[in-house]
């Protein structure tokens, strides 16, 4: 079966724009994260949609658009990809998703209340929709092969890789994929804090402090990461790595006394990619900074790994929790750490309760021989996902 070869990375992220900025500022611990109106969030400062779409076409869609289509460039640049030689339908789109256009989606709504239909936008009809950012690239790059968005909240991003993976195995050339968000508007922002999972710190540096003791949630965040999933490397350059395994599994039940389904989800994408778990040189852990969320997958881990088996890492700290971004933003991390054999830290993280028992990379990066690394993922209503890359063609 044609494996799914990484080419092309592009990153729009709080701390960076580029994939190489953005791993810059991660290996010096700066952080991306900075007061809003009401706490603290991961800001893309900087961002000129124009700089990587026509004018016309940023009035039609959404920030979040804006970053998938901004990202996607530099990915194909990244990856050297000239599409005219490879036919349309061959190329394929898959993006992941989790709260929409929803900034694009009140502003429109807005003018509905205040100025009346004849005010709001032709392309409300669209732009707050999940699958707006995979239609629009798809016109623009003129991308006829399969397409399609994933909606799995925090997991969106690894799902689609793995989609990614199915597409080129079914036997497209090239996919466009990853994932990205913007959900920092009044709206979106209202719509998180109902769900009792953010971070009621104002400390920029200490608001979002996953496997603390002091752990009160996540710190929001936009951005993301856009990939050229390729069927072969290109002769004249190394590919940053390969999807070698997938798996995504579902929570029992709340109140069913069933164990989250984390754990299987790591066995099942070890397999998946004929690895034993010794095999695995380092964990981008999902990092929900919620208590029981933290402890639920710190076990899963040790489980599978044994305690302190295995380095792991969170520097989603640094950025926010991205949603839909933030799996495919750490799929870029490691695999910009697997080639420059460097694990990022985890930062803000002070007291580690005892019964986390995990090798938890902090403050300063840890040098270290990457081959093949995990990267985990959970999104809202018990969804899990775990991705294995590999450094090597196998």
């Amino acid at each position: 079966m044609r494996p799914g070869v990484v080419t092309g990375i592009g990153v729009v992220a709080p701390n960076g724009i580029g994939h190489e900025a953005y791993w810059a500022e991660l290996l010096n611990g700066k952080s991306g994260i900075e007061p809003i109106a009401d706490g603290v969030a991961g800001v893309v400062e900087g961002f000129e949609a124009s700089r990587y779409m026509p004018a016309q076409l940023v009035v039609r869609t959404d920030r979040w658009t804006q970053f998938g289509i901004a990202a996607t460039a530099l990915a194909l640049q990244d990856a050297g990809v000239d599409l005219e030689t490879v036919s349309e339908y061959e190329i394929g789109v898959v993006t992941g998703s989790s709260s929409g256009g929803n900034e694009f989606g009140q502003r429109e709504i807005g003018k509905l209340w205040t100025q009346g239909p004849a005010h709001v936008s032709a392309y409300q009809s669209i732009a707050w929709f999940y699958a707006a950012t995979t239609g629009q690239l798809s016109i623009r790059y003129g991308a006829r092969g399969p397409s399609c968005v994933v909606v799995t909240e925090q997991a969106a991003g690894l799902d689609a890789m793995a989609q990614a993976r199915r597409v080129v195995r079914s036997g497209a050339r090239l996919v466009m994929a990853g994932g990205t968000e913007a959900p920092l508007s009044p709206y979106a922002l209202a719509c998180q804090r109902a769900g009792g999972r953010i971070s009621a710190g104002a400390d920029t540096e200490r608001a979002f402090r996953p496997f603390d003791r002091l752990a009160d949630g996540h710190v929001p965040g936009e951005g993301g990461a856009m990939f050229i999933v390729e069927d072969r490397p290109a002769a004249h350059r190394r590919p940053y790595g390969v999807v070698a395994g997938h798996a995504s599994t579902f929570d029992p039940r709340p109140g069913s006394g069933g164990e989250p389904g984390l754990r299987r989800g790591i066995e099942l994408a070890l397999a998946d990619a004929a690895l034993p778990p010794e095999a695995v040189d380092v964990v981008f852990a999902d990092a929900a900074a919620v208590p029981e969320l933290d402890r639920q997958e710190a076990a899963a881990i040790e489980a599978v790994f044994g305690p302190y088996g295995v380095p792991v890492t969170a520097p989603k700290t640094m950025v926010g929790r991205l949603y839909a971004g933030g799996g495919a933003l750490d799929i870029a991390t490691a695999l910009l750490a697997m080639r420059d054999s460097v694990i990022p830290p985890t930062t803000g993280v002070l007291d580690v309760p005892e019964q986390y028992r995990l090798d938890l990379v902090l403050e300063q990066p840890r040098t270290a021989r990457l081959r093949t690394a995990l990267v985990l993922a959970r999104g809202r209503g018990g969804h899990n996902s775990a991705v294995v890359l590999t450094g090597e063609l196998r």
